[in-house]
């Protein structure tokens, strides 16, 4: 039996599906095809990369997409500010670093990077979590927030690092940074702060919000606005690497569509 004309327009592909998907497919086989050149011919490359600490579990999925598209491999060296600035001028080579804009602003390591690089990748601000399932403080006004802090038996942070220089002054704003200073618990990565707060070995984790976004926390919430900050991750090639174009690939695809979601969805904005 014949099928009706409706029937059969249903089933008919329109013109834009077709287009859809021989765009897809034509896009597949251009990057199939650009890979297979980059091994073959050789032009694949390692990057060493210096990249903010806080932004580890942005780099665990943007690493293997980058990777996968291009060919090239990264080598990834996570640090606090301090950390980033002595590998920046240690003599060791690198290729491009992710770092906070704090890095860039020591003279020594700005000095390691290729000026008119720099292209800002991501952005996050302060906030507090606790343990999963115990109370939430009220930190919604600065007066609040002080008396969740005087309160509190213990508090967990990254005081050498870009983000942990501004929490300290907000604690100095607040007027409490001595009298809270007996029970700050002064970690050494962002991921000590977590599984301290995660543990109930620190009952306040105060740091950047997409990394007290984590398993066995909950986020209280934001700093209030008037003593909220953003720590700015900035990008660059660096000054003597040998691989300039893959180097700029990379911070180029940080800007791509598919990267800035992966941004996003890790709890920071797109820079």
């Amino acid at each position: 039996m014949a099928l009706s004309s409706r029937t059969a327009k249903l089933r008919e592909p329109s013109v834009e599906h077709i287009m859809t998907a021989l765009s897809f497919a034509r896009a597949a086989f251009l990057a199939s095809v650009f890979i297979t050149f980059l091994v073959e011919n050789g032009h694949a490359a390692e990057l060493r990369v210096l990249a903010g600490g806080a932004m580890t579990a942005v780099w665990a999925e943007v690493k293997p997409k980058f990777e996968q598209v291009t060919g090239h491999q990264l080598d990834i060296f996570f640090g606090t500010t301090p950390n980033l600035i002595k590998e920046a001028t240690s003599g060791k080579s690198f290729d491009v670093g992710v770092v906070p804009v704090e890095v860039m602003q020591d003279a020594a390591a700005r000095a390691k990077f290729t000026a008119g690089t720099t292209s800002d990748v991501a952005r996050v601000g302060l906030g507090v979590a606790v343990r999963a399932g115990a109370p939430k403080p009220d930190i919604g006004t600065p007066d609040a927030f002080k008396a969740a802090l005087l309160k509190a038996q213990s508090i967990a942070t990254l005081p050498a690092s870009a983000a942990g220089a501004q929490v300290m002054k907000a604690f100095e704003r607040l007027g409490v940074a001595d009298a809270i200073k007996g029970k700050l618990q002064a970690k050494a990565a962002p991921a000590e702060i977590v599984a301290a707060v995660a543990k109930g070995e620190a009952e306040l984790g105060v740091f950047l919000l997409n990394v007290l976004t984590a398993p066995g926390l909950d986020v209280v919430g934001p700093f209030p606005a008037d003593l909220q900050q953003e720590v700015v991750f900035t990008g660059a090639v660096a000054a003597d690497t040998k691989q300039g174009d893959a180097a700029k690939a990379l911070l180029g695809y940080l800007k791509s569509p598919e990267a800035r979601a992966i941004i996003k969805a890790k709890g920071m904005a797109p820079g």
